[in-house]
């Protein structure tokens, strides 16, 4: 393990979940940083001692906001600290935690509706990821030099919110934070997405730049969906993959419109896939670290240090080097 002086950035690639989920089984993207806290939902600074870093990502029609960070213990699990991280939730307790977490924090972001209640909206993506689904983390070094930059670019640039599906969405953000650390590092994919960004094909960009590099300091990671009630959350796809996997759909198209449906195929067998690396670290309650093939656990990371590593080879982890600047 590297000492909590080592900065990092982690791509967070996150499993769809409930019905939308099921229709459109891209998932999520979002951006870890270790050593970046928040003023503010919108205003960043360097994280203080203890502090866990912030996740950061796009979200759609949150206040007029483009990007939102919030403190990592609160985005995994909608506490302050990891002393208040239930071992098994179900739904009407999840509900319960997101709303005191923006009673606390997120009032001006998700005020209370005219009635003095529980607003509607999707200001519950904010906080409470872990209750929905597991979250695949890709982490590279990074250095102080960089992370001001960060703080700066974003600090000063206009955070105004204009989220589209096909080419503004959460993956292209993810794609938009990385080159800061990593430049080219990460790219559309013309033929398996069909030239959408999606959360695996950033995936797939950062192990493709790790095979290339394989001196890097790449890491991999899980944090498992926290045990209950509430329905597990389903693998992320891509856009070709997707087409491919659903009987609903490949089965009509392979009637109606054989040429695409073997196109869809052929993309995604060519260059569509990405094999998660086996043995990642799981992230359990309590900061014990435990291999992919223990019991599924949720965790929150030693703030002395950065997410722990995983024993794989760096050019099966993957991921790019971090740039000086």
């Amino acid at each position: 393990m590297e000492n909590y002086g080592h900065a990092s950035v982690a791509l967070l690639m996150e499993e769809p979940y409930g019905k939308f989920g099921a229709m459109n089984p891209t998932g999520h993207a979002a951006i870890y940083l270790n050593h970046i806290c928040a003023d503010s939902p919108i205003v960043l600074r360097p994280c203080h001692d203890g502090e866990f870093g912030v996740v950061i990502s796009r979200y759609h029609k949150i206040d007029g906001y483009d990007w939102i960070a919030i403190p990592l213990v609160a985005y995994l699990y909608a506490v302050d600290a990891p002393g208040g991280i239930p071992s098994t939730v179900d739904k009407d307790q999840v509900a319960a935690l997101r709303n005191a977490y923006r009673q606390q924090h997120l009032l001006d972001l998700a005020p209370d509706d005219k009635k003095g209640g529980v607003p509607k909206g999707e200001w519950t993506e904010l906080v409470g990821s872990s209750y929905d689904r597991t979250i695949h983390g890709f982490q590279v070094d990074s250095n102080s030099e960089q992370d001001q930059r960060f703080i700066a670019i974003f600090n000063d640039r206009k955070n105004v919110g204009h989220f589209n599906l096909l080419f503004h969405n959460c993956a292209d953000f993810s794609r938009v934070v990385l080159d800061i650390y990593m430049p080219h590092a990460v790219h559309r994919n013309l033929i398996a997405d069909v030239g959408l960004t999606t959360p695996k094909q950033v995936a797939r960009s950062l192990v493709e730049y790790g095979k290339k590099y394989p001196e890097v300091n790449m890491t991999a990671f899980i944090i498992r969906q926290v045990p209950g009630s509430i329905p597990r959350s389903h693998p992320v796809d891509g856009v070709a993959e997707s087409l491919v996997k659903s009987k609903k759909y490949v089965i009509p198209l392979a009637v109606f419109a054989p040429e695409l449906t073997g196109g869809a195929v052929v993309a995604y067998l060519a260059d569509g896939r990405l094999k998660l690396p086996k043995g990642a670290t799981v992230l359990n309650i309590g900061d014990q670290e435990i291999s992919d093939t223990d019991m599924p656990e949720t965790s929150i990371p030693d703030p002395r240090k950065p997410l722990p590593v995983s024993s794989e080879p760096a050019a099966t982890a993957a991921a790019p080097p971090a740039p000086k600047l």
